[in-house]
C-alpha cells in the first residue's frame, strides 16, 4: 500500500541544512498494524508529514496504491490526503469555535458531501469512539481521552484506507492512553491501515510490526537481510527452471 524507496527530507535555514530523512526505505502493506518508534529527533514526525503529504519529499520514491507521490501539485495532494489518509495529532488539532458534531463533519465538508450525508456519517463516526454523548459540546469542555476520541472519529469519518497517528496517546493519562489503543486495535480489525509513531516501548509492543528511525534512516528487524533476498530469488529461479523440465 504504501512504498518509500531512499527517501530524503531536507530542512534548509539559512546555510543550515538537516537531513531529517535520509535514504529513507520502507513498505507497509495494505491491512498491517505498524508502530515507528525513535527519540526526538530522528525522524519519525517527519516521516508521517511525507507520508502523508503534508510536506514533500526532496529526493527518492513514495508509492501509495501504486500511484507516485513525489511532484504533486498542491490540489492534487490535497484530493489524495482527502480521500485516502486520515490523521491523529499528538495535540488533537479540533479547532475551540466548533463543537465536536462540526469537528468531525470537517473532511466532508472539505470532500463537498452533502448536509445530511454528512451529518449522518459524523453522528455514526462518534457513535463508534464512544462519544455520542457528548456531540454538542467544544473541545474545551472534554478530557484529553475524549478530544482524541474525537479527533479519531474525524480521521475516520471520510473512510480513509490509511490512518496516520503521531504519537496519539503522547498527551494522555496512561488510562485513557490504554483505551485510545484499544480503539486504534478495533479500527485496524475493521481493516483499516495504521501507521503510529510513539516513545513507549509498551504501546509500539501493541503494533503487529515495530521498526525503529535513528537519524532518519529507518531500522526494521524484520526486514529480509540482502543475502536472504538474493537467497530467495535463487530459489525462484531454481523453481522456475524445475518447472520447465517437469513439462
Amino acid at each position: 500500500m504504501l512504498r518509500m524507496t531512499n527517501v530524503t527530507k531536507v530542512y534548509r535555514r539559512g546555510l543550515i541544512e538537516t537531513h531529517a530523512l535520509s535514504g529513507f526505505t520502507l513498505d507497509v502493506a495494505r491491512g498491517e498494524f505498524l508502530s515507528v518508534m525513535g527519540p526526538s529527533g530522528s525522524g519519525k514526525t517527519t516521516f508521517l508529514n511525507v507520508a502523508g503529504l503534508l510536506d514533500p519529499l526532496d529526493g527518492g520514491e513514495y508509492l501509495l496504491d501504486g500511484e507516485p507521490m513525489q511532484g504533486l501539485s498542491d490540489a492534487r495532494a490535497s484530493a489524495v490526503r482527502n480521500r485516502k489518509i486520515g490523521f491523529v495529532f499528538q495535540s488533537f488539532q479540533l479547532i475551540a469555535d466548533l463543537d465536536v458534531l462540526d469537528n468531525v463533519e470537517v473532511p466532508l465538508r472539505v470532500r463537498g458531501t452533502g448536509a445530511r450525508a454528512r451529518r449522518e456519517r459524523a453522528v455514526r463516526a462518534l457513535a463508534d469512539v464512544g462519544m455520542s454523548a457528548r456531540l454538542h459540546h467544544r473541545p474545551g469542555e472534554l478530557s484529553g481521552g475524549q478530544q482524541q476520541r474525537v479527533a479519531i472519529a474525524r480521521a475516520l469519518v471520510a473512510e480513509p484506507a490509511l490512518l496516520l497517528a503521531d504519537e496519539p496517546t503522547g498527551n494522555l493519562d496512561s488510562r485513557s492512553a490504554r483505551q485510545i489503543l484499544d480503539l486504534l486495535e478495533r479500527i485496524h480489525e475493521g481493516g483499516t491501515t495504521i501507521v503510529m509513531t510513539t516513545h513507549d516501548p509498551e504501546l509500539a509492543a501493541r503494533a503487529r510490526r515495530q521498526v525503529h528511525v535513528l537519524d532518519g534512516k529507518l531500522i526494521d528487524p524484520w526486514a529480509p537481510t540482502p543475502a536472504a533476498l538474493a537467497n530467495g530469488a535463487e530459489r525462484d529461479r531454481e523453481g522456475a527452471c524445475s518447472g520447465v523440465k517437469d513439462q
